[in-house]
């Protein structure tokens, strides 16, 4: 498996994210999803990770997006078949790093209650439940979560 920094408007790429649409369409109504969409994942304030298989072949993705005080994690998407493999702890592993180089060490992240399984592996990599921050409303459909890389 090899984990980089890469462009998103690649086709296999655009289809990760369509797949991570439709998955996310079936958990919540468009009012409580906050997707980036292909040219705002392409903003030089964005590091664009993807996981590809031994063949070459994408399957997986994750973004940051850096700001002034905090960096927010966005776009984790992990293909069905490949679930399992380690494959979302190395891509979270190489943009946690992003961050540091950036020069930045809180990570911030919105997902969703509808997603037990993402709620899980954050807790485990040490993210925590926090309030609400950046631009977000107030959605019971939300939960936000932090992490401190110090």
């Amino acid at each position: 498996m090899n984990i980089a920094i890469e462009t998103p408007d690649q086709p296999e790429v655009i289809q990760l994210i369509a797949d991570l649409d439709a998955y996310q369409d079936s958990l919540y109504p468009a009012e409580s999803r906050y997707a980036l969409d292909l040219t705002s994942l392409k903003q030089p304030n964005v590091r664009f990770a993807v996981a590809r298989d031994v063949d070459g072949s994408a399957i997986g993705c994750g973004a940051v997006v850096l700001y002034d005080e905090y960096v927010e994690l966005k776009r984790m998407y992990v293909a069905p078949a490949q679930r399992g493999m380690g494959v979302a702890g190395k891509v979270l592993a190489l943009l946690e790093a992003s961050t540091r180089e950036a020069g930045l060490d809180m990570l911030m992240l919105e997902t969703g209650p509808s997603q037990p399984d993402a709620l899980g592996f954050y807790g485990r990599a040490g993210y925590e439940r926090c309030e609400r921050y950046g631009d977000y409303r107030d959605d019971p459909l939300s939960v936000f979560m932090k992490k401190r890389l110090n």
